[in-house]
């Protein structure tokens, strides 16, 4: 079969495509993406070898714009739906698997144009707008949160490969995603010579643009701090905090932790779900739709985490969930990893398989 992923801007909606498109690949199928010339497509996929050919058109995001902005906004989408039906026209696309994000409405609507069947992955509790407006034209629509022919998301193997059963807090992860966010980093700052105290090692991804201050900050507390990225972290172990921009290899991170302190993006949720690291989620709040708050409350409904709005993050609520932890981990840990299942792509494909062949065959 040929197929067309389409989605991105952001590194959530692109590792889930990534983990499609090498079951896809496994299961000898021809590949092609269409993305966004903005937002980080061509930083995951210009290079994909595994991608029989890449298209990054130029469009951007709808859902924040206003007035001209807005009207910009929509005429790149009109044009670049045009350019996308003639993308899966040459391609010859059996299906198009849309991730979400803005990058995905050409090929999307593309596909609702010329009449190839459009799959449908969503990440977040709350349905984006894009995605809520092609269901009702999906032949198949995948939700982790919701009624689905497959109930698990996504996660890549090494994420499974690093899992472990947590029985004390021995270490605590800070994330504020891919690019960093100030308030978390200055949060984990503000806590770190405490966490030393206790004897609780510091991990902080602070993101690329903030890396220096906060090594400068970790130096000024005479905190003995190490740079993941210019020492390894076999070689990285004796020291107080271990700070990184971005790092590709954030499984083996994971595994390194025991908590870890964090934004609720889909992705990061379940790959955490995956390793058995419990977190305390704080919602990005800007995020469309408050989706990342969602995300995070279905978890913590079901005991498996906590939960704090970033106007409410204080030392007070760590200590707390700390504390709380100190009976629930095992317990935690290993429920959270019940949450995911090693082969869910592969289910997914089974789905779209059958799918599929029945379109081809006229069953409804």
């Amino acid at each position: 079969m040929r197929i067309v992923i389409t989605g991105g801007g952001t590194g959530g909606h692109l590792s889930v495509a990534r983990a499609f498109l090498q079951a896809f690949v496994k299961r000898g199928y021809v590949c092609a993406f269409v993305g966004s010339d903005s937002g980080a497509d061509a930083m995951y996929f210009k290079e994909e070898k595994l991608f029989r050919e890449t298209h990054f058109l130029p469009t951007q995001g709808v859902v924040n714009a206003r007035g001209v902005r807005l009207l910009k906004a929509l005429w790149k989408q009109g044009c670049a739906v045009q350019r996308a039906c003639g993308i899966l026209r040459e391609f010859r696309a059996d299906f198009v698997l849309c991730v979400g994000g803005y990058s995905a409405a050409p090929a999307a609507f593309g596909a609702c144009l010329l009449g190839i069947p459009l799959v449908i992955h969503e990440q977040n509790a709350r349905i984006g707008r894009l995605n809520a407006l092609l269901k009702p034209f999906a032949k198949v629509f995948f939700c982790s949160y919701l009624e689905s022919p497959v109930l698990f998301y996504p996660v890549g193997q090494a994420f499974f490969k690093e899992a472990r059963v947590r029985s004390e807090v021995r270490s605590v992860l800070f994330m504020g995603g891919s690019q960093g966010a100030r308030r978390i980093n200055g949060f984990a700052l503000s806590v770190a010579e405490e966490l030393k105290k206790r004897g609780i090692k510091v991990f902080l991804q602070s993101g690329k643009a903030d890396l220096e201050r906060v090594v400068q900050e970790c130096v000024k507390k005479k905190l003995n701090v190490g740079v993941l990225g210019e020492e390894t972290l076999d070689s990285i172990d004796g020291v107080d905090v271990v700070v990184f921009g971005f790092y590709a290899d954030m499984a083996s991170v994971y595994g390194r932790c025991d908590f870890a302190v964090c934004r609720a993006g889909a992705s990061s949720l379940w790959e955490l779900c995956a390793n058995g690291l419990p977190a305390l989620f704080v919602p990005y709040p800007y995020a469309a739709g408050n989706h990342q708050y969602y995300n995070a409350e279905f978890l913590v409904k079901k005991g498996l985490g906590f939960l704090c709005l970033e106007e409410n993050l204080s030392s007070k609520v760590l200590w707390e969930c700390l504390g709380l932890l100190e009976d629930r981990i095992t317990q935690m840990s290993e429920d959270l990893q019940k949450e995911c299942a090693v082969d869910a792509v592969e289910q997914m494909c089974g789905v779209i398989e059958r799918r599929i062949k029945s379109h081809k065959s006229g069953v409804a």
